[in-house]
């Protein structure tokens, strides 16, 4: 059974920084991994992806601030969240696509979410 787990949200002032984590277990290998966000009322939206060879995209809105970056060793993926805006407040969700252990095709898995909630 494959498990996400995330961690490193919280309640910061605008400015300050934040940095999630999130620990997969049950894949047996990962091809991209990724951070997505859902604010109240409006639609889960990428914030930043990273692939096997380490390219990265970022969503506009974060570009410059966040940082994704992975460590396949330990099949983490981190979110480096600089200079927070109270717009950045979401949940937040770690997406991994891979294959689980015992299977043959790749599949997308997602973590439970991580509130950050930046104060103005």
């Amino acid at each position: 059974q494959v498990q996400l787990v995330e961690s490193g949200g919280g309640l910061v002032q605008a400015g300050g920084s934040l940095r999630l984590s999130c620990v997969a277990s049950g894949i047996r290998s990962i091809n991209a991994m990724g951070w997505y966000r859902q604010a109240p009322g409006k639609q889960r939206e990428l914030v930043a992806g990273i692939t096997n060879d380490g390219t990265t995209n970022y969503a506009n809105s974060v570009k410059g601030r966040f940082t994704i970056s992975r460590d396949n060793a330990k099949n983490t993926v981190y979110l480096q969240m600089n200079s927070l805006k109270p717009e950045d407040t979401a949940v937040y969700y770690c997406n991994i696509r891979g294959v689980r252990v015992g299977a043959l095709f790749l599949s997308d898995y997602w973590g439970q979410g991580t509130q950050v909630t930046v104060s103005s």
